[in-house]
């Protein structure tokens, strides 16, 4: 899988489970300032990133991930695909 896949994949994934349109969810978008999203909103799009890519993601990897783009490579870094 290539990391365009990825971060296409993650940002339609993120912004389903969130309820914000796609063109919100970029790389650069911050969950909390500019999605909006509160913790058990990131719980929720964790469990379906970990669902849609066949990953496990520790909560404790997650507490770091402020941005679209630090989930994106994350979920590059469980697949195996360098960023």
């Amino acid at each position: 899988m290539e990391m365009a896949e990825i971060q296409e994949k993650v940002c339609k994934t993120l912004a389903e489970n969130l309820s914000v349109p796609e063109d919100q969810v970029t790389p650069q978008a911050r969950f909390q300032e500019d999605l909006d999203a509160d913790s058990l909103d990131l719980v929720e799009a964790v469990l379906a990133l970990e669902e849609e890519f066949g990953v496990s993601i520790p909560e404790d990897e997650m507490e770091g991930v402020k941005t679209v783009g630090q989930a994106i490579n994350l979920v590059a870094q469980k697949l195996g695909v360098a960023a």
